[in-house]
């Protein structure tokens, strides 16, 4: 590829990171807006982690996208780009049902955090503790959803208000 097509990919991939950049920010002060006036007293740990995950997993993708559009199929940086996002849709598939086993476990509330790039889960739950046995359930599950081993899988308590 020449100089003069990679500064064209490259100067498109920066505008649109700056386009997606100015759309976060615009939505960010109009929710912003919309929370002051409604006097929230307790933020949920749990709903603000799961905003925060999609609107990254979201610009992810929007730039996945549109390194996407850019090359032909068959090229090595389509079939990347394809297979990132792939792998992200993997994971975000695999994060909604081990989170709604670890609620079938009797808590109100839990996110889960896999990784696309290494073999780590993160598990935080709605609860004040965490007792041995509820752990080990836990870590069964993400045995057999993921399999993880045990030195690359964290479960923290955090406890929020609903």
């Amino acid at each position: 590829m020449s100089n003069k097509k990679k500064i064209i990919v490259m100067s498109s991939l920066v505008a649109a990171l700056a386009l997606v950049a100015a759309f976060n920010f615009v939505l960010a002060s109009d929710e912003a807006t919309a929370t002051t006036d409604a006097t929230v007293t307790t933020a949920n740990y749990f709903t603000t982690y799961r905003n925060e995950r999609t609107s990254t997993r979201s610009e992810e993708l929007l730039q996945l996208d549109s390194i996407i559009a850019l090359y032909e199929v068959g090229d090595d940086r389509y079939e990347q780009a394809t297979q990132m996002k792939m792998d992200i849709v993997e994971v975000m598939e695999k994060e909604l049902v081990i989170e709604n086993m670890v609620k079938s476990l009797g808590f109100s509330d839990a996110v889960v955090s896999v990784s696309t790039t290494s073999d780590n889960v993160n598990v935080f739950i709605n609860s004040e503790e965490l007792n041995y046995d509820t752990a080990l359930s836990i870590y069964n599950m993400l045995k057999n959803e993921t399999g993880a081993v045990a030195g690359n899988v964290i479960i923290m308590p955090v406890y929020s208000e609903s």
